[in-house]
Protein backbone atom coordinates (compact mmCIF):
# COMPACT_ATOMS: atom_id res chain seq x y z
CA UNK A 1 0.00 0.00 0.00
CA UNK A 2 1.34 3.36 -1.17
CA UNK A 3 2.24 5.66 2.00
CA UNK A 4 -0.53 8.45 0.83
CA UNK A 5 -3.17 5.46 0.42
CA UNK A 6 -1.78 4.43 4.18
CA UNK A 7 -2.62 7.80 5.06
CA UNK A 8 -5.60 7.85 4.00
CA UNK A 9 -6.77 5.33 5.55
CA UNK A 10 -5.31 6.06 8.72
CA UNK A 11 -7.38 8.90 8.95
CA UNK A 12 -11.13 7.93 7.31
CA UNK A 13 -10.22 5.36 10.44
CA UNK A 14 -9.52 8.36 12.96
CA UNK A 15 -12.95 9.77 12.04
CA UNK A 16 -15.04 6.70 12.81
CA UNK A 17 -13.61 6.08 15.99
CA UNK A 18 -15.53 9.32 17.18
CA UNK A 19 -18.44 8.85 18.64
CA UNK A 20 -20.54 12.02 17.85
CA UNK A 21 -22.00 12.84 14.15
CA UNK A 22 -24.36 15.36 12.98
CA UNK A 23 -27.44 12.31 13.01
CA UNK A 24 -29.96 13.57 14.98
CA UNK A 25 -27.77 16.55 15.70
CA UNK A 26 -30.24 19.67 17.51
CA UNK A 27 -29.50 22.73 15.52
CA UNK A 28 -31.81 24.70 17.64
CA UNK A 29 -29.32 26.52 19.63
CA UNK A 30 -27.00 27.56 16.82
CA UNK A 31 -26.81 31.29 16.10
CA UNK A 32 -25.05 31.76 12.83
CA UNK A 33 -22.78 34.83 11.84
CA UNK A 34 -23.53 36.31 8.63
CA UNK A 35 -22.38 34.70 5.90
CA UNK A 36 -22.29 30.76 7.71
CA UNK A 37 -24.80 28.44 7.57
CA UNK A 38 -25.59 24.83 8.16
CA UNK A 39 -24.93 24.08 5.07
CA UNK A 40 -21.57 25.95 4.56
CA UNK A 41 -20.44 24.19 7.87
CA UNK A 42 -21.23 20.51 6.89
CA UNK A 43 -19.41 21.70 3.60
CA UNK A 44 -16.36 22.33 5.81
CA UNK A 45 -15.74 25.13 3.64
CA UNK A 46 -14.27 27.10 6.83
CA UNK A 47 -11.45 24.22 6.92
CA UNK A 48 -10.80 25.61 3.14
CA UNK A 49 -10.47 28.69 3.33
CA UNK A 50 -8.49 27.94 6.88
CA UNK A 51 -10.66 29.75 9.06
CA UNK A 52 -11.34 29.47 12.45
CA UNK A 53 -14.43 29.29 14.78
CA UNK A 54 -15.25 30.34 17.95
CA UNK A 55 -18.30 27.88 19.38
CA UNK A 56 -19.73 29.94 22.67
CA UNK A 57 -22.36 29.78 24.25
CA UNK A 58 -23.98 28.39 27.07
CA UNK A 59 -22.91 25.06 29.20
CA UNK A 60 -24.77 21.68 27.41
CA UNK A 61 -26.13 23.18 24.35
CA UNK A 62 -23.62 21.45 21.87
CA UNK A 63 -21.03 23.26 21.78
CA UNK A 64 -18.73 19.70 21.86
CA UNK A 65 -21.02 17.70 19.83
CA UNK A 66 -20.15 19.71 16.69
CA UNK A 67 -16.73 20.00 17.14
CA UNK A 68 -16.36 16.41 17.54
CA UNK A 69 -18.80 15.95 14.64
CA UNK A 70 -17.07 18.46 12.37
CA UNK A 71 -13.56 16.01 13.39
CA UNK A 72 -15.39 12.94 11.91
CA UNK A 73 -16.96 14.90 8.68
CA UNK A 74 -13.12 15.79 8.43
CA UNK A 75 -11.59 12.67 8.77
CA UNK A 76 -14.51 11.14 6.74
CA UNK A 77 -13.43 13.62 3.60
CA UNK A 78 -9.78 12.69 4.01
CA UNK A 79 -8.99 15.79 5.63
CA UNK A 80 -6.25 15.06 8.94
CA UNK A 81 -8.25 16.63 11.83
CA UNK A 82 -6.90 16.75 15.63
CA UNK A 83 -9.26 16.85 18.52
CA UNK A 84 -8.10 17.87 21.86
CA UNK A 85 -9.38 19.36 25.38
CA UNK A 86 -7.33 22.46 25.73
CA UNK A 87 -6.13 20.80 29.17
CA UNK A 88 -5.19 17.34 27.32
CA UNK A 89 -3.66 19.07 24.69
CA UNK A 90 -1.44 21.60 27.66
CA UNK A 91 -0.58 18.23 28.98
CA UNK A 92 0.41 16.81 26.21
CA UNK A 93 2.47 19.52 25.24
CA UNK A 94 4.43 19.54 28.12
CA UNK A 95 5.11 15.96 28.09
CA UNK A 96 6.38 16.29 25.09
CA UNK A 97 8.70 19.21 26.11
CA UNK A 98 9.90 17.06 28.76
CA UNK A 99 10.85 14.11 26.99
CA UNK A 100 12.69 16.23 24.50
CA UNK A 101 10.33 16.28 21.65
CA UNK A 102 7.86 19.51 21.64
CA UNK A 103 9.01 20.16 18.20
CA UNK A 104 8.21 17.25 17.08
CA UNK A 105 4.80 16.85 18.35
CA UNK A 106 4.27 20.93 17.27
CA UNK A 107 4.60 19.49 13.86
CA UNK A 108 2.33 16.82 14.51
CA UNK A 109 -0.71 18.84 16.08
CA UNK A 110 0.55 21.27 12.85
CA UNK A 111 0.06 18.96 10.37
CA UNK A 112 -3.88 18.51 10.89
CA UNK A 113 -6.39 20.57 8.57
CA UNK A 114 -8.60 21.11 10.92
CA UNK A 115 -7.54 21.77 14.60
CA UNK A 116 -10.18 21.17 17.77
CA UNK A 117 -9.77 22.53 21.00
CA UNK A 118 -12.61 22.09 23.34
CA UNK A 119 -13.15 23.41 26.46
CA UNK A 120 -11.39 26.36 26.64
CA UNK A 121 -11.43 27.87 29.67
CA UNK A 122 -13.05 25.08 32.13
CA UNK A 123 -9.88 24.50 34.13
CA UNK A 124 -7.14 27.44 34.53
CA UNK A 125 -4.05 27.72 32.72
CA UNK A 126 -0.74 28.25 34.56
CA UNK A 127 1.87 30.39 32.83
CA UNK A 128 3.55 27.19 31.74
CA UNK A 129 0.25 26.16 30.15
CA UNK A 130 -0.61 29.24 28.64
CA UNK A 131 2.78 29.71 27.18
CA UNK A 132 2.56 26.32 25.36
CA UNK A 133 -1.19 26.97 24.15
CA UNK A 134 -0.46 30.15 22.58
CA UNK A 135 2.43 28.98 20.16
CA UNK A 136 -0.33 26.31 19.13
CA UNK A 137 -2.17 29.33 18.26
CA UNK A 138 0.55 31.24 16.79
CA UNK A 139 1.41 27.93 14.70
CA UNK A 140 -2.38 27.28 13.41
CA UNK A 141 -2.88 31.09 12.34
CA UNK A 142 -3.36 31.07 8.50
CA UNK A 143 -1.98 27.56 8.21
CA UNK A 144 -5.28 25.08 9.52
CA UNK A 145 -8.42 25.92 11.18
CA UNK A 146 -9.13 25.85 14.48
CA UNK A 147 -12.17 25.30 16.14
CA UNK A 148 -12.37 26.32 19.69
CA UNK A 149 -15.14 25.07 21.98
CA UNK A 150 -15.94 27.42 25.24
CA UNK A 151 -18.43 28.94 27.58
CA UNK A 152 -16.61 32.19 28.07
CA UNK A 153 -17.08 35.79 26.30
CA UNK A 154 -13.03 36.59 24.80
CA UNK A 155 -13.46 39.92 27.67
CA UNK A 156 -13.09 36.99 30.27
CA UNK A 157 -10.33 35.07 28.51
CA UNK A 158 -7.75 36.86 30.06
CA UNK A 159 -8.48 34.81 33.00
CA UNK A 160 -7.49 31.89 31.30
CA UNK A 161 -4.21 32.61 30.21
CA UNK A 162 -3.66 34.70 33.01
CA UNK A 163 -2.21 37.65 30.63
CA UNK A 164 -4.59 39.80 29.21
CA UNK A 165 -1.96 40.42 26.11
CA UNK A 166 -1.42 36.74 25.68
CA UNK A 167 -5.16 36.29 25.36
CA UNK A 168 -5.13 39.44 22.99
CA UNK A 169 -2.79 38.16 20.70
CA UNK A 170 -4.71 34.73 20.43
CA UNK A 171 -8.20 36.42 20.37
CA UNK A 172 -6.98 38.76 17.32
CA UNK A 173 -5.00 35.93 15.39
CA UNK A 174 -8.65 33.88 15.66
CA UNK A 175 -10.98 36.39 14.98
CA UNK A 176 -9.18 37.78 11.66
CA UNK A 177 -10.01 34.93 10.02
CA UNK A 178 -12.60 33.35 12.22
CA UNK A 179 -16.05 33.33 12.70
CA UNK A 180 -18.03 33.26 15.81
CA UNK A 181 -20.69 30.87 16.08
CA UNK A 182 -22.97 31.16 19.30
CA UNK A 183 -24.80 28.98 21.33
CA UNK A 184 -28.06 30.02 23.74
CA UNK A 185 -30.84 27.43 25.56
CA UNK A 186 -31.11 24.90 28.09
CA UNK A 187 -28.71 22.35 28.34
CA UNK A 188 -29.63 18.97 26.55
CA UNK A 189 -28.11 17.26 29.62
CA UNK A 190 -30.10 19.31 31.75
CA UNK A 191 -33.70 18.47 30.08
CA UNK A 192 -32.67 14.52 29.37
CA UNK A 193 -31.45 13.94 32.82
CA UNK A 194 -32.31 10.88 34.94
CA UNK A 195 -32.75 13.10 38.14
CA UNK A 196 -35.90 14.86 37.10
CA UNK A 197 -37.66 16.36 40.01
CA UNK A 198 -41.12 15.23 40.07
Amino acid sequence: MAASEELARRVVEAGRSCSLTFDGYDWSAVSWPEGMGRESLLALDFVERREDLVLMGDVGTGKTHMASALCALACERRLEARFFTASSLVMRLRRARDDGRLDREAALIGKARLLVIDELGFLPLDADGARLLFQVFADAYERQSVVITTNLEFSRWGSVFGDDQMAAAVIGRIVHHGRLVQFRGESYRVRHALMQEG
